[in-house]
């Protein structure tokens, strides 16, 4: 099948409302566009979608349907507000340290997040979404700590463990208690259990 490349690239754009909804169509944010309290709404999967040095200003992302594995540690973010369920997204600086990436001031209280990490940024300035979802923090530096507790089913020798071998700049990583309990074979109930007892946790 042949894909229509939509363009958007060394230009600013403000206040518009952009919809990447063409199930036929190839989108390229970038390079050189900046994206300013615009209204970006997706509706196209991850593969449908790349970023190249863009950065979003002040801009609401709606995704309309789940938006998996998508990198978006090739732009920058910066005071964006993200709704719709967002699943294995990566967000914030690069590991070859790119100075046109980043995010902080964001909002992801109205989003959905499952398997989400966030990589060299200072999560201080980011809003998390709260229960069913859970972050932790600092996850690679501290997975001996967080490996000695007893968590429910088989989170602890396979996401737990597996923090071990993720890069040390990554600060955060979300959860969807619902989505891991179901992975897991244990209840989100059973996952908070073990959260009460932690610190440097956001539920």
């Amino acid at each position: 099948m042949w894909l229509n490349n939509i363009i958007f690239e060394n230009r600013e754009i403000e206040r518009e409302r952009l919809v990447l909804g063409d199930e036929d169509g190839l989108y390229y944010l970038g390079p050189k566009l900046t994206l300013r309290s615009c209204t970006l709404v997706l509706s196209v999967p991850a593969k449908r979608m790349i970023i190249s040095g863009a950065r979003f200003i002040d801009c609401a992302i709606e995704v309309k349907q789940e938006l998996k594995n998508f990198r978006w540690h090739k732009g920058f973010l910066k005071g964006c507000r993200f709704t719709g369920r967002i699943k294995g997204n990566v967000f914030g600086i690069p590991t070859d340290g790119s100075q046109d990436a980043g995010i902080e001031d964001c909002d992801f209280t109205g989003a959905h997040l499952d398997q989400c990490s966030f990589l060299g940024c200072d999560v201080r300035t980011l809003r998390f979404p709260s229960w069913p979802c859970f972050t932790i923090f600092d996850p690679v530096r501290r997975w001996r700590e967080l490996s000695a507790l007893q968590w429910p089913g088989d989170i602890g020798p396979v996401v737990v463990e597996g923090f071990a071998e993720g890069p040390l700049t990554e600060v955060a990583v979300t959860y969807s208690a619902p989505d891991l309990a179901k992975r897991s074979g244990t209840t989100p109930e059973a996952i908070r259990a073990v959260l009460e007892k932690l610190d440097g946790v956001k539920f």
